[in-house]
């Protein structure tokens, strides 16, 4: 796994030579190459059909929990293990997705996720009791969280350097999309329905990897060097001169195969400690300030808070995927750190506005204050996420890592992420039970300790190389 994310996340400057870095979207590397790049956009398209499932199996519990509840009686443990199971599996698929990708490539690793999925949507579809269930919820959950890790892998690798970047923030947008389709689908369809609409996207994905290449870069590192120089031409077209980028990938992979595989005690190191805090403490933010638990029970929220759960969660859904899109195309201008901060802000103002609503419901002060408040917060709360917490603290872990410590460490900030999704998801309905006002006040505390966290932690790495991130975070 490790030499997987070590050629995943440094391709982005070593196949540059220092004179082309200073072109800021890498044309003057391709545009004279006599390609198009008209596979390299139907390869990401097919690629994110993943993102898309991913999506689709986080969005499903909110709009269904009514719905399943009262069919088959569950509890509010029942479902809230239903729910939290999906990121348990996910830990699972993003541990092991690495070690499975770079065995068998990355198209047979995305039909065997496909699969998964597939696999988890006819067992909640068939379900009749919890078991059935949780073992859908689980089987999606493991080909969800490994989707997160080859689908960025498998762009990274086939995209040129000029469309790298805005390829890359797809992962991201198609993700939001399908959270959001499955909300707005699932408030006028039944539960069973909505399980089968799952399967959609899988069989696009598997349609569509018969008519794609296989990653160059995983070829080259198997030593397929005839398919890899194939499978380069014709991502960059039938025309392009590759003899250049190919020469340069070549070389690459020989210097990652040079490198001392690491362990995961070699990360507590001195010189590596500063780095992996500012990952994983990014992480245990991106997921404990609450989002979680806001979206996979968003739907509750609102009908909690007296304002409709139809109206509210259609306008979540449309918010999420037009913010994040707005976000991917200003983190490059400008950049990691105020993205972060402006997005930590606003999740605190978020939660302090949806736990003053539910305080003002629960003594029966102005219920339709409450309702106004309830909406605004949670449209805050998403609309902050959204702009920087979501995509943000992905980018950062994929620059600040040394390069023979990027793959331990890629998993651990990956396992961590997962654990607090399963942690919040899991604890939400409890809370709620609690005190509504006071798991957001909760919320809104860990997010007040991001901002002091960024401010303090956090390097900004907007328009510098990597070697220069990883000297300075490393010194």
């Amino acid at each position: 796994m490790a030499d997987v994310e070590k050629i995943q996340q440094e391709i982005q400057q070593p196949l540059m030579k220092p004179k082309e870095i200073t072109s800021s979207d890498g044309r003057n590397q391709d545009k004279n190459d006599g390609g198009h790049p008209w596979m390299v956009y139907l390869s990401t398209f097919v690629a994110v059909c993943g993102s898309y499932e991913f999506g689709a199996c986080a969005g499903y519990s909110s709009p269904t929990q009514s719905a399943i509840t009262a069919e088959l009686g569950l509890s509010t443990a029942e479902f809230s293990l239903f729910g939290s199971i999906l990121t348990f599996g996910a830990m699972i698929g993003a541990i092991t997705s690495g070690p499975i990708a770079d065995f068998i490539g990355r198209k047979w690793a995305m039909r065997v996720y496909s699969a998964f999925c597939v696999g988890g949507w006819l067992s909640i579809y068939f379900a009749k009791s919890s078991l059935a269930l949780d073992v859908g919820r689980l089987s999606g959950g493991y080909g969800m969280g490994a989707f997160s890790y080859v689908v960025p892998v498998y762009i990274a690798e086939i995209a040129p350097v000029n469309l790298r970047g805005a390829l890359t923030t797809l992962n991201q947008v198609m993700i939001c999309t399908g959270v959001s389709v499955a909300f707005i689908i699932g408030i006028v369809v039944p539960w069973r329905a909505l399980a089968l609409t799952g399967i959609i996207p899988c069989a696009v994905l598997l349609s569509g990897l018969f008519f794609i290449p296989e990653s160059p870069r995983w070829l080259a590192k198997i030593g397929a060097k005839k398919e890899f120089e194939a499978a380069l031409q014709k991502l960059r077209g039938k025309d392009a001169d590759i003899t250049h980028e190919a020469d340069e990938i070549q070389n690459y992979i020989e210097e990652l195969e040079r490198q001392p595989k690491a362990t995961m005690f070699d990360l507590f190191q001195k010189r590596y400690l500063r780095s992996v805090t500012i990952g994983v403490g990014l992480m245990v933010f991106q997921q404990f300030g609450g989002i979680n638990g806001i979206c996979f029970y968003v739907s509750n929220i609102f009908e909690m808070a007296g304002f409709s759960p139809s109206i509210g969660t259609i306008i979540y859904a449309l918010l999420q995927v037009v913010v994040t899109t707005i976000g991917a195309t200003l983190i490059d201008k400008a950049g990691r750190k105020p993205l972060l901060l402006v997005s930590a802000v606003g999740l605190v103002v978020g939660c302090i506005l949806t736990a003053i609503a539910f305080y003002l419901k629960a003594h029966e002060l102005s219920e339709k204050t409450a309702s106004v408040l309830a909406v605004t917060g949670i449209l805050v709360y998403i609309s902050a996420f959204s702009a920087g917490m979501g995509a943000v603290p992905w980018v950062v872990m994929s620059e600040i890592f040394p390069i023979n410590v990027k793959g331990v460490a890629g998993s651990l900030a990956t396992l961590v992420n997962w654990f607090g999704a399963w942690a919040i998801s899991y604890t939400f309905n409890f809370l709620m039970e609690w005190s509504s006002c006071g798991t957001f006040i909760l919320y809104a505390a860990i997010n007040a300790a991001a901002i002091v966290f960024i401010v303090m932690v956090v390097p900004e790495t907007k328009g510098r190389t990597l070697e220069q991130i990883q000297t300075d975070i490393n010194a």
